[in-house]
């Protein structure tokens, strides 16, 4: 049975994709660098896949309708972009669906949008869908949007932070502080990952917590019920629970 309603990819905890659900499904290849920026460079290429940072998996004809060109054209832009490694492509019954890649994909396209803002989307009925992102999201497995650079801030204000060149320090008030939150900071930074990496927010454009010390609080915050994410999705939304203990801990009024 193909479901394209519900049909989303990427987040740490993808689980979009199903083999009762996916009938022809490639996989993304290495792309180099010189590529990527030309696969980029082409607007109606940038904003078909602006228009996939939600996770969703969506027709060519939608996606054309979005960028603003003809269904032949985008058809082509989508071909270049899928042997390039930038989108993967599901077909179910006589209808094809693309979505992002891989996580990375998004990671990159956040980079990006950080610089340049994000490319002008044709309205219609579902842009509701794509707006909520710039308010709370994902980001390769921390919190991103408005509320996590609330959050950098606030953290930095009160002491527990301070950004060093492209990392935050916690302090020894922070310390103390993410220990009463429960989060282990030598297990955290025994991690492969980074620590507490500076990620520039593309909605934003200022700097939110990444690495090992964004991801904790993201699933702490989702452990205490203050968030929810549905699987496979990169949108959060705060719960009444979320919007008190925001207020209270750090002074956030979501």
């Amino acid at each position: 049975m193909c479901r394209n309603a519900g049909l989303v990819y990427f987040g740490e905890d993808s689980d979009g994709f199903d083999e009762d659900r996916s009938v022809e499904l490639r996989d993304a290849k290495p792309v180099e660098l010189h590529e990527l920026a030309a696969l980029l460079g082409v607007p109606a290429r940038a904003t078909m896949v602006w228009a996939l940072i939600a996770g969703d998996a969506l027709p060519a004809s939608e996606l054309a309708y979005r960028a603003g060109v003809t269904p032949q054209t985008a058809s082509h832009h989508l071909a270049r972009m899928v042997a390039g490694g930038l989108l993967a492509v599901e077909r179910c019954l006589r209808y094809r669906y693309y979505r992002l890649a891989s996580p990375q994909v998004a990671e990159v396209l956040e980079n990006f949008m950080a610089l340049s803002g994000p490319p002008a989307l044709r309205d219609r009925a579902d842009r509701s869908a794509i707006d909520p992102l710039s308010h709370a999201r994902s980001c390769y497995g921390h919190l991103a949007g408005k509320l996590a650079v609330q959050l950098a801030d606030q953290l930095t204000d009160r002491g527990w932070i301070t950004l060093h060149d492209r990392d935050y320090a916690v302090s020894e008030v922070g310390e103390r502080g993410f220990a009463a939150l429960g989060l282990d900071l030598p297990n955290l930074r025994r991690q492969h990952r980074l620590f507490a990496r500076r990620c520039i927010d593309w909605s934003e454009r200022r700097p939110h917590i990444g690495g090992a010390l964004g991801a904790a609080l993201m699933t702490r915050f989702q452990e205490d019920g203050w968030l929810r994410k549905p699987a496979g999705q990169r949108k959060i939304s705060v719960t009444s629970v979320g919007q008190q203990g925001f207020w209270k801990a750090f002074g956030i009024q979501v």
